[in-house]
């Protein structure tokens, strides 16, 4: 943006401002392209818009001065209250995820404990991903060992089931060994009722929540109904699970002055992130200590920040405690009326000003400073580890630069079906998920490495050539740290998506047309490849290479002893096997080859399920096919089902079934 442009831009943000009304509501920071910046909330709309126009206000951090040079507009909803302004701010930022609001790092992939209502037997399981509507959800947890080691824990105490399918039990029938060991009811035997098991559930949930003392007392009042109906085998497992609940109570390490379940909130704020922790006390005890590191805190109001954790935390609305304890000094009421509508109940949030919450509040405040600090320490560290391997790569392989870009190659293939290849991609000597791409091999017929290493690494650098000779003037291809953030920032791929782009050469019908559509990853012009493989892949790839015109370093790493080949140099260079440069190559070439490997399972996989199993079934036609489907509600249900089951399938004669079941087993 010229200089002129960019003055006007700001004048008429000026205006916007200006122009606002002194009202409650929430606002929008929008770029050239429409998309959200930032979300925020204001009791006067006017003033706060005002305030990001101040000599000072964009100094802190560099994040307010940024997010103001990238904005084009600013829109603004007024609301009846402050409230309804802390609602609405809820939704834009789940909606939109803008980039400069509060941000839990990798929070894609924080674990919850998940409860599966909508299932007719519920399930207690570890869980990652998008929420089911209906299920219960309790989380986030700051890592998954503690999701684990709390799943074991309830798992060893309350005897729910812990197969993994949506229906209770196995093909055979018969119980599992969790049943014989007493730690499930075996509802897949109808060995418990339904109420029986549901009852369990609720106690899971119960404990989940920190209400130990009401589980302990529902497991105590069925021993005794137990024993006085002369049920002793049961009374005693009562027996051992309510000494269970015990020990966990017990167990606890820090004991409150008083009583009483609440959370506290403790935040750090720093560049370019901060930390927050959760403290969860119950009964009197703390249960629970998570750590969360966030992204986009300084130069922001501490009020703010704990607020948008707190709504993104407290989202389901399940462990929401009668009282949060937090650093807030303004917006307590409006947080605490948003919380008790999905609590249900009424929830305090405020600062404590004396006595043990107070101290409390300081641990977690200290605790989050002194976590914010060892993890810039760590970072710090993992840099300095980065850039030494980089450093040492460039010596040991005699290149002018430091590989930024490291691209390496593979092939999977089984026999001469579902011949695919991977690209992955290094920058500053960590993944760039984003820029990963898979190939579909096309022209190579039968099981020929070198011929697919060779058409693969030609395609990407016809793409690199293409992307280069159509560059506008001023618009030449992005290379490695072109994308504002220096070698080994810690911030540029915080937000990087598990799922690849979108597949180069995924499908065999793709055209070539279709190869000259811009891709941001092959206009980007690599400083090493790696090709996975010895002299002959790395000799086909070079090939590639001279025919594309692209001058590009590249290697070959064999499997077996860690050998590095490099052009022009009969005897392969052997790196000590724990120096920096050997290790970041064997991290990406195995990379490489999980990358490629999954793609080949998937393709294959989907050619199976295309080849359903239904067409090879003896006397089954359209009529039958639907029947079997409709009384077992999917395939993998049917494949699994013994042969007394699929005689009692309506419609369908034993011969038949018999028949059906005789094909499935002897095809496996």
């Amino acid at each position: 943006m010229s200089e002129e442009r960019h003055d006007k831009t700001i004048a008429a943000l000026r205006e916007t401002a200006r122009r606002a009304p002194p009202a409650p509501g929430v606002y929008r920071w929008l770029d050239d392209g429409g998309g959200v910046l930032y979300v925020g909330k204001a009791k006067d709309l006017r003033k706060r818009l005002a305030s990001y126009f101040r000599g000072g206000a964009a100094a802190p951090g560099g994040h307010i001065a940024e997010m103001v040079s990238r904005a084009w507009t600013i829109e603004y909803v007024v609301t009846a209250s402050e409230t309804e302004a802390l609602l609405l701010e809820d939704n834009f930022i789940k909606e939109a995820r803008p980039p400069f609001n509060l941000r839990l790092r990798d929070d894609k992939s924080y674990p919850f404990i998940e409860i599966t209502l909508i299932d007719e037997w519920p399930r207690v399981r570890f869980f990652r991903g998008r929420h089911v509507p209906g299920n219960l959800y309790f989380g986030p947890f700051s890592n998954a060992r503690k999701v684990r080691e709390t799943l074991e824990l309830i798992g060893r105490i309350f005897p729910y089931r812990k197969c993994k399918a949506e229906r209770p039990g196995r093909p055979s029938g018969s119980p599992c060994l969790q049943y014989f060991i007493d730690r499930s009811l075996g509802p897949c035997d109808d060995r418990v009722s339904h109420d029986d098991y549901l009852e369990v559930i609720d106690q899971v949930v119960a404990f989940l929540r920190g209400r130990l003392s009401d589980v302990g007392r529902e497991i105590e009042r069925d021993m005794r109904v137990a024993a006085a109906a002369r049920e002793f085998e049961k009374a005693a497992l009562l027996r051992d699970r309510l000494e269970a609940v015990r020990h966990v109570q017990e167990r606890q390490a820090v004991e409150q002055e008083g009583s009483g379940s609440f959370d506290v909130l403790g935040l750090w704020q720093g560049d370019p992130g901060g930390n927050l922790q959760v403290f969860r006390v119950r009964d009197g005890a703390l249960v629970a200590r998570q750590t969360f590191f966030v992204e986009n805190t300084a130069g922001r109001d501490a009020g703010e920040l704990v607020e948008e954790f707190a709504l993104g935390y407290y989202g389901d609305g399940v462990s929401i405690p009668g009282q949060v304890i937090a650093p807030l000094d303004d917006g307590a009421a409006e947080l605490s009326a948003v919380l008790s509508t999905r609590r249900g109940t009424r929830v305090e949030v405020r600062r404590a000003l004396r006595g043990p919450k107070r101290r409390m509040l300081e641990m977690a405040q200290s605790n989050a400073a002194q976590a914010a600090h060892e993890e810039e320490a760590r970072l710090a560290r993992t840099r300095e580890a980065r850039a030494e391997a980089l450093v040492r790569l460039r010596d040991a392989l005699g290149l002018a630069d430091l590989p930024l870009r490291i691209e390496c190659y593979d092939i999977s293939n089984l026999g001469d079906q579902h011949a695919v290849g991977s690209m992955v991609v290094f920058e500053n000597g960590r993944p760039r998920k984003a820029h990963y791409r898979k190939f579909a091999i096309r022209s190579v017929v039968g099981q020929d490495d070198f011929a697919m290493i060779n058409e693969m690494v030609g395609r990407r650098f016809r793409r690199l050539a293409a992307a280069t000779a159509s560059a506008a003037p001023g618009g030449a291809p992005r290379r490695a740290g072109d994308d504002g953030h220096p070698p080994g920032d810690t911030t540029a791929e915080a937000s990087a998506g598990a799922a690849d782009e979108p597949l180069e050469g995924a499908d065999d019908a793709a055209t070539d047309a279709a190869d000259e559509r811009y891709d941001e990853s092959f206009a980007s012009r690599p400083n090493l490849i790696v090709i996975d493989g010895g002299k002959g892949q790395l000799a086909a790839a070079l090939e590639a290479l001279r025919e594309s015109a692209a001058e590009v370093a590249a290697i070959g790493l064999a499997k077996q002893r860690e050998e590095v080949f490099v052009p022009g140099r009969s005897a392969p260079l052997t790196l000590p096997s724990d120096d920096p440069a050997s290790l970041l190559l064997q991290r990406i070439r195995d990379e490489a080859h999980r990358f490629a490997v999954t793609f080949h399972r998937q393709r294959r996989g989907g050619d199976l399920r295309r080849a359903s199993i239904f067409d090879e079934l003896p006397k089954v036609g359209p009529v039958r096919r639907r029947a079997i489907l409709t009384h077992f509600g999917s395939p993998e249900r049917f494949i699994a089902a013994s042969r007394d089951e699929i005689e009692q399938v309506p419609g369908l004669p034993r011969r038949v079934a018999r028949e059906i079941y005789a094909h499935l087993h002897k095809a496996g």
